[in-house]
């Protein structure tokens, strides 16, 4: 797998790094953001929408990302969208 870097929070402080890549062999966005708290998690295990099960699957993980990491994320969704290239 090669990720190819996107970015990273420029908020962020010394050891703290939400990042976004892009795994293009399996066409995916890779975000590395903060653990929610347990009631925000509890929160999102529990909301009920149609067509998404209650819960959080094994291999799932709930994460949080600043806003302010908007415009990487649309340019990792537009490099999806794209051919890379090298």
């Amino acid at each position: 797998m090669a990720l190819r870097f996107v970015g990273i929070d420029p908020g962020s402080s010394d050891g703290e790094s939400p990042t976004v890549w892009v795994d293009d062999e399996n066409n995916e966005l890779v975000f590395q953001g903060w653990k929610p708290s347990p009631e925000l998690e509890a929160e999102c295990a529990a909301m009920e929408i149609p067509g998404h099960g209650t819960g959080i699957p094994e291999g799932e993980a709930v994460i949080r990302i600043p806003a302010r990491m908007v415009a990487m994320i649309r340019e990792a969704c537009d490099a999806l969208e794209r051919p890379h290239l090298a």
